[in-house]
């Protein structure tokens, strides 16, 4: 058999941001292949309406309410899950000021969300991981939620810039730790993606016609074309794929 199946039966994957956007298509996608999906946000009423979605998938799903930069309280949650194959390390966030008037509160903000807590997650995530006894036969994966603009700069976005380059390396160096235990990292490179987020960035006109015109496909990102990226990479399909960006971005980083 020449070509493998987004299979993830049998797989119990957890997806950070699950509320809304990304977190909530990959969730989706997740289940929609067979795996036991525990989804994790900020705010319950999200939480419950993608438990919904879920479930009409006929797929099984466990939420929960957190804020990823509450590290006690997300240990807490690990503490309850048997086993975990896949995480889909999502949460995140932007708040676009030219570099000369960042706020230090929004600075810090950025830092703790997409670095730090990123960090953490997956620290505590591939610790779990790692002490299922047939991991290595079974293997895992990690997947970053990173960004475009962690392989290149843009206008009044230098902090999240710093903050996915620093994912960037992040999942190459994870990816080289965890390969002995057959963990897969990777992260997942999106352009500007028709979210609710990006949404309210493209009321401004102006600004949509920039974005347009630096991607060579002359679109945005649907939120199924990351979701797949993301299933492809969390399963046995992907099974020789580590260290490395999968790039979803219309060419943007082509030029």
């Amino acid at each position: 058999m020449m070509f493998k199946k987004i299979d993830l039966k049998n797989k119990t994957a957890l997806v950070t941001g699950a509320g809304k956007g990304l977190g909530k298509a990959c969730a989706i996608a997740l289940a929609e292949a067979g795996a036991k999906v525990i989804i994790i946000s900020r705010t319950l009423s999200d939480l419950t309406k993608v438990e919904k979605l879920i479930k009409k998938t006929k797929g099984t799903c466990l939420k929960f309410e957190c804020d990823v930069t509450d590290l006690n309280k997300f240990k807490n949650i690990l503490k309850k899950i048997k086993k975990l194959d896949v995480l889909v390390n999502n949460a995140g966030n932007n708040r676009p000021e030219h570099f000369t008037q960042v706020k230090k509160k929004n600075m810090e903000y950025l830092v703790e969300l997409n670095m730090k807590a990123a960090f953490n997650v997956a620290q505590i995530c591939s610790q779990k991981m790692v002490k299922s006894k047939d991991r290595k036969k079974i293997g895992g994966s990690i997947i970053n939620m990173s960004s475009q603009l962690g392989r290149v700069g843009a206008p009044i976005r230098s902090v999240y810039n710093m903050t996915k380059f620093g994912l960037e390396g992040l999942t190459r160096g994870m990816a080289i730790e965890l390969a002995k235990y057959n963990i897969r990292v990777n992260s997942v490179c999106p352009t500007f993606v028709e979210t609710p987020m990006v949404k309210v960035f493209f009321e401004n006109k102006k600004f949509k016609k920039q974005v347009l015109e630096n991607i060579p496909l002359g679109r945005v990102a649907q939120e199924n074309d990351v979701s797949t990226a993301v299933a492809f990479l969390a399963a046995d399909s992907a099974n020789s794929i580590t260290g490395t960006s999968l790039m979803v971005d219309g060419g943007w980083t082509a030029k």
